[in-house]
């Protein structure tokens, strides 16, 4: 890990759509010298069918096996909500990358942090679904637990 001030670090913010994310990028801008990935990780696994937000072209849940078009439709979506999240955040464009993975969001994101040479991890405290609003966040806490990079954790 870097020992330069954080504004001159390489900061991960994950972002999954849940307030608490686009706080955790709120709280990002204040570094603005720092170098910024934004990561959306998708679990297909972990798809709610019935849901008012990603569907599985099949309708159910826990099927990986989606269409090409299924995944390009997400990540196009996907890169739409990053543009409009760096657009509303003021943060300088040239600063700021952004991923988008499939897999495990804790495994994607400690991944990240290991190939990007990340200082930094600044994310939410919770997603979106009501599991997630109970605990920690199991993302969250997993990331602690195995990433090497300094987490901060925003609500």
């Amino acid at each position: 890990m870097s020992t330069t001030n954080l504004a001159d670090e390489h900061i991960l913010v994950p972002i999954d759509g849940a307030v608490a994310s686009e706080h955790a990028l709120e709280y990002a801008t204040q570094f603005p010298a720092a170098e910024i990935t934004l990561l959306t990780v998708i679990d297909p696994y972990d798809i709610d069918p019935v849901s008012s937000g990603l569907q599985s072209p099949v309708g159910r849940a826990g099927m990986p096996g989606y269409s090409e078009e299924w995944y390009q439709r997400i990540k196009d979506q996907v890169s739409e909500m990053h543009s409009q999240l760096v657009e509303q955040s003021g943060l300088d464009k040239s600063t700021v990358s952004t991923l988008i993975k499939f897999g495990s969001p804790t495994r994607q994101i400690v991944a990240c942090v290991d190939e990007h040479e990340i200082d930094h991890v600044i994310m939410g405290n919770r997603g979106e679904d009501r599991l997630s609003r109970i605990l920690l966040g199991s993302v969250t806490e997993g990331t602690i637990r195995r990433t090497t990079a300094v987490v901060t954790v925003i609500q």
